[in-house]
């Protein structure tokens, strides 16, 4: 039982950060329609600036962010804007996904070269670091990661709901004729949105980081991970993406510590292929649809 309790605590914070990488990828899928496959590209990439602005200034990886992020964002948006924006809007769904793909390719590549294919880690001093509750241990690091993962979701959805910016988001997914009748700038909206996705990869690509060892490929792993929580979650839905990236954070937890730490993450990709075959959008998909 208490190995059980110890993997449920564990998953639930693993589940956190899952959700906030995860979050970027359902938010651009509701504005474009668009499966970014290069969303865990995006987060490797996070990581190693993370990594680079630690080892090389010291800079510790939790406030790294606040540099990362809009550096992300800028990135995604510039991405969308000269790659995504002039596909013909009758190819786009399709097109996007090789365009998408060959962006984490040339990432992927990029990376190789400059850091090499040697796994690489970010260990500040406080890595091993955790408490003692009741008898189960709680690190340090994930535990931060999780808070972190929760304060940026709370303004995601802040965003999402309070400003201007945001409705036009919410108006762009639920209708985009209606929107754009309205003066709503589909073009401008697709744009910052898809900056913003990549831009919750910043974050994500720090705590990534900091709980696990990446290298240029990592983001194939990644990438499964991130569409196994949106499809489950529901497309769209980024309520549903949280829901589903804890449940499978805390599964895949304890998969790995019941079962074998091997099978923890094909568990995965084998609730992606249960998902599409029977329910294919998702577990909460028919009730939140068209809604962020």
């Amino acid at each position: 039982m208490h190995s059980l309790i110890q993997a449920i605590i564990l998953g639930i914070l693993t589940g956190g950060v899952y959700a906030l990488m995860a979050s970027g990828q359902t938010l651009i899928f509701g504005i474009m329609k668009v499966i970014n496959v290069a969303q865990g590209a995006f987060v490797v990439l996070s990581a190693y600036l993370t990594y680079s602005l630690f080892t090389l200034t010291g800079i510790d990886p939790f406030v790294s962010i606040l540099i990362t992020t809009p550096l992300m964002f800028v990135i995604g948006a510039l991405i969308q804007w000269t790659l995504l924006r002039p596909l013909r809007t009758e190819d786009a769904a399709e097109l996007s996904l090789l365009v998408t793909f060959a962006v984490a390719l040339g990432l992927e590549g990029l990376l190789a070269l400059v850091y090499n294919t040697t796994f690489r880690s970010i260990q500040p001093g406080y890595e091993n670091f955790s408490w003692t509750v009741m008898g189960f241990q709680v690190n340090m690091v994930r535990f931060f990661a999780f808070l972190l993962s929760l304060v940026m979701l709370v303004a995601l959805y802040l965003v999402l709901q309070r400003t201007k910016f945001g409705r036009a988001i919410r108006a762009t997914v639920q209708n985009p004729m209606s929107a754009q009748l309205l003066g709503v700038n589909s073009k401008r909206v697709a744009a910052f949105g898809f900056g913003l996705g990549a831009a919750t990869a910043a974050a994500g690509g720090a705590v990534f980081g900091l709980i696990s060892p990446f290298s240029p490929g990592s983001h194939y792993d990644l990438i499964g991970i991130l569409l196994t929580i949106v499809v489950l979650g529901g497309l769209g839905s980024i309520g549903g993406s949280v829901i589903a990236a804890l449940v499978m954070g805390v599964g895949s937890a304890v998969v790995a510590a019941l079962v074998s730490p091997i099978w923890s993450g094909f568990s995965f990709f084998i609730v992606l292929l249960l998902v599409l075959l029977f329910r294919p959008r998702g577990l909460f998909g028919a009730r939140v649809r068209g809604a962020l």
